[in-house]
């Protein structure tokens, strides 16, 4: 499989996926501002997940322009990616639907850590196929962003059983942190 049909298979899957989010968002019974006050929480776990899958379909954009060809153990490991996104629906229609919960705020970060987990796993297959010279193991060496990230997201998953709020600060502090797109793979391979 060539590396352009695997992303264009990837960038489908999470279009469908932000499709799924934005129909499980229902209209209000009421027709004044008071019927929307209800769907705020719903709206804005709708919200953090676009910002979330925007985030993983602009780095996975750069993770794949970096590799050379595709083999079977990264389009598995893709698949294991899509596997985490594809539950991002699921989590956020729970957890906004019910964001004072221990156990719906707890899973969203699974959801998350899954996703991230599988992205580091994605992004060490294709080093380990393009070897340990290659530009995007010097793009990533360190990984801080990344690791801190799965940190902030385990961490959010115990608090979430503290207070709740805690938890939902700490999933939108590390959309923050890659809000501005990971650099590093664009510099490395002078795509400025």
């Amino acid at each position: 499989m060539s590396k352009s049909r695997l992303e264009a298979f990837s960038d489908g899957v999470m279009a469908i996926l932000i499709t799924i989010m934005v129909l499980e968002l229902r209209a209000p019974h009421g027709t004044d501002a008071a019927a929307l006050r209800p769907l705020a929480p719903v709206f804005a776990a709708y919200m953090l997940s676009f910002v979330f899958l925007g985030i993983y379909w602009n780095n996975h954009h750069h993770l794949l322009h970096a590799a050379d060809r595709v083999n079977a153990a990264i389009m598995w490991a893709n698949l294991h990616l899509l596997f985490w996104l594809s539950l991002i629906p699921f989590g956020t229609a729970w957890f906004g639907q019910n964001h004072r919960a221990p156990l719906p705020t707890a899973l969203y970060g699974v959801v998350f850590v899954g996703a991230a987990v599988a992205y580091t796993a994605l992004q060490a297959t294709i080093i380990r196929q393009q070897g340990p010279q290659s530009k995007l193991a010097a793009a990533v060496r360190r990984d801080v962003k990344g690791k801190a990230s799965i940190a902030m997201y385990t961490l959010g998953i115990a608090l979430a059983y503290v207070n709740t709020w805690l938890s939902a600060g700490l999933y939108v502090a590390v959309a923050l942190v890659w809000l501005v797109p990971d650099r590093r793979i664009e510099a490395t391979l002078g795509h400025r």
